[in-house]
């Protein structure tokens, strides 16, 4: 009996056996299940999807992959920008008529240990097998490092803002815009017509530099005034001008921020900072890149292929057109003589017409102004779109003289070169293009016209000259206000000014600058001799005794060092090559631009008489 028993259980057991081997051969040799894979969907150009794919989903940061009755879903996947780690949050749902339940982490699949923890969590959530989990996890990573590496490259594309194409109509009223005769003198009345008051020297000369950004050596600005004095606005005005594919602001950099852009994302550029305190750690690359044209700096990285680290090199190229607003008293030496320094009128005068301004802009006639400033902008955008990246010979540039007292003017004469160059470089639709096929490469260049340099010598008188004054323009401004009540004050008394005394507290009233303020700048007119310190007759006080005679306070600003127009002109004429002035037609309404020929008005009245606001005929002045 006990063996009838034992003989049954064998064969239970063999039968057992049998279909255990039946089983597993069937599950060896039954297909793979078809996922059904949902990614998001990457760019067209870069498009490499590992299998069939679905309809993308309305996340691009999300991805679902589909085996049977498992639903995974993956985020998170945008932010991994490295082949290093592929950090994402895993989720897997099953979902079946016997069995539901699903597991939720966040892992880096790219380390093993973090997928077998999830694997061994996933197991228990769900009673699915490991090696099931494993096989659908292998997939998952393989479709996922494909969609890694086209977010990557996708990263490292340069961003490049593709300029807008111009319609027939725009493209006809920007050019008449570059081919009118007075073309300064419109963008000074553009200027007020976007609701931009007085500055009118500080408005053209930064229109100019933000057009030298297409030449090959651009100029810098430092806008420098006190706190709400309106610095900002001037420097936004400026920008407003200026295309949007062509200009960069920031608020503040890092030290090592503008080595790691793009080769050419500076490259022929506005690039605005707001304060210059914001860049202060960055100003060592900012004067590299305004001298050097280019920054180039090696740094440790891993190599993506063997993991070891190496040397890098990042370079970015120029040229770049920078500008700065700052409040600060002392400009770094360095930064200020390589741009061009321009303060904000902070006079009554200018404060009353801003506020009239801002008045008018609650009228109906401000609303309207500022319906039409977005045309006026657009129109100017188009038009600098439209500049060429042509050559500019000057003529007269062996004839040329400059102040050579001071190794600064090096640097100094470069910028006055470049202003001359610029405003031949604006008026390049009103002059005709010539070629050069000396070289294997064909040069189109235009010239320099006596206009040109005429208008240079204006601006430069007004600018370059306050750049090269022995005293910051602010401490230059406080010379001139002390000297004008000096001197009322003795013609008042009957006093000569070597017996005339006054202390700070009279210059605080005269001026109503804050106390702080006038502490640096009189112990800064002690320094530079302008001023003489005498201890007071009574108590333990000090008095002021104005050593400085008013030079340069007399008519309008000048610079010394310049050649007279006349002379260039003159030379032109006796060697049989006198020009034609540039545009043709009347002379410049504000008298600045130089463009047209001047009927009535000699070229050395042009140099010496100093920008004004308003609009004058330069026909009427005398």
């Amino acid at each position: 009996m006990a063996s009838c028993i034992e003989k049954a259980e064998l064969i239970a057991e063999e039968s057992s056996i049998q279909e255990t081997t039946s089983s597993l051969a069937a599950k060896k040799e039954m297909p793979l299940e078809e996922p059904v894979i949902n990614l998001p969907e990457p760019d067209s150009e870069l498009n490499s999807s590992p299998t069939s794919t679905s309809e993308p989903t309305t996340n691009p940061d999300e991805a679902t992959f589909i085996f049977g009755e498992r639903h995974w879903r993956v985020r998170g996947l945008a932010k991994n920008l490295s082949y290093e780690t592929l950090k994402i949050q895993l989720r897997i749902l099953r979902q079946s008529a016997t069995n539901n339940g699903y597991h939720l982490d966040t892992l880096d699949l790219c380390n093993a240990k973090h997928r077998q923890s999830f694997i061994a969590q996933a197991v228990s959530e769900t009673a699915l097998s490991s090696e099931i989990l494993k096989r659908d996890i292998g997939q998952i990573l393989l479709a996922l490092e494909l969609q890694q590496e086209n977010l990557i490259r996708q990263a490292l594309q340069p961003k490049q803002q593709l300029a807008p194409s111009l319609t027939d109509i725009d493209r006809e009223a920007a050019l008449a815009l570059l081919r009118d005769p007075q073309l300064l003198d419109r963008i000074l009345v553009n200027y007020e017509q976007c609701g931009i008051v007085g500055e009118a020297t500080n408005k053209l000369i930064g229109y100019l530099a933000a057009i030298s950004r297409k030449l090959d050596e651009p100029l810098a600005l430092i806008i420098q005034s006190t706190s709400a004095a309106g610095k900002s606005s001037l420097m936004e005005a400026i920008l407003a001008f200026v295309p949007a594919e062509e200009r960069i602001k920031y608020s503040a950099m890092t030290g090592q921020s503008l080595y790691y852009l793009g080769d050419t994302d500076l490259k022929h550029k506005v690039l605005a900072i707001v304060e210059e305190e914001g860049a202060e750690k960055a100003s060592y690359s900012l004067k590299l890149l305004q001298s050097e044209r280019e920054l180039t700096i090696a740094s440790t990285g891993k190599d993506q292929t063997s993991g070891r680290m190496v040397t890098q090199e990042y370079h970015v190229e120029g040229p770049v057109m920078i500008m700065l607003t700052t409040t600060a008293i002392d400009i770094d030496e360095e930064l200020m003589n390589r741009c061009i320094v321009l303060t904000v009128d902070e006079s009554r005068a200018q404060t009353k017409a801003i506020h009239e301004l801002q008045r008018e802009k609650r009228t109906l006639e401000g609303v309207r102004r500022k319906l039409d400033k977005t045309g006026i902008l657009e129109l100017h955008r188009n038009a600098q779109r439209l500049l060429r990246p042509l050559r500019i010979v000057n003529p007269y540039a062996r004839r040329l003289t400059f102040l050579d007292d001071r190794t600064r003017t090096r640097r100094d004469h470069e910028k006055y070169l470049t202003l001359i160059d610029v405003i031949a470089f604006l008026h390049q639709y009103q002059r005709p293009i010539k070629s050069d096929s000396g070289n294997d490469d064909r040069l189109n260049y235009i010239e320099v016209t006596l206009s040109d340099i005429i208008t240079a010598n204006r601006i430069a008188g007004e600018v370059l000259g306050v750049s090269l004054d022995e005293l910051p323009p602010q401490t230059r401004r406080l010379l001139e206000l002390i000297t004008t009540h000096v001197t009322d004050e003795c013609e008042r008394l009957a006093l000569t000014r070597e017996a005339f005394r006054f202390s700070r507290r009279d210059v605080r009233e005269w001026t109503q600058w804050s106390d702080t303020a006038l502490k640096i700048h009189l112990h800064r007119l002690e320094e530079m001799e302008y001023l003489l310190i005498q201890r007071a007759s009574r108590g333990n006080g000090y008095l002021y005794e104005l050593l400085y005679d008013g030079e340069g306070l007399s008519g309008g600003k000048f610079m010394m060092g310049l050649i007279d127009p006349l002379k260039l002109d003159y030379d032109a004429s006796q060697s049989g090559q006198k020009e034609d002035w540039s545009g043709g037609g009347q002379p410049s309404v504000r008298g600045i631009s130089g463009h047209g020929q001047p009927p009535e008005i000699a070229p050395e009245a042009l140099c010496n008489k100093p920008l004004k606001e308003g609009i004058i005929n330069l026909s009427q002045q005398s």
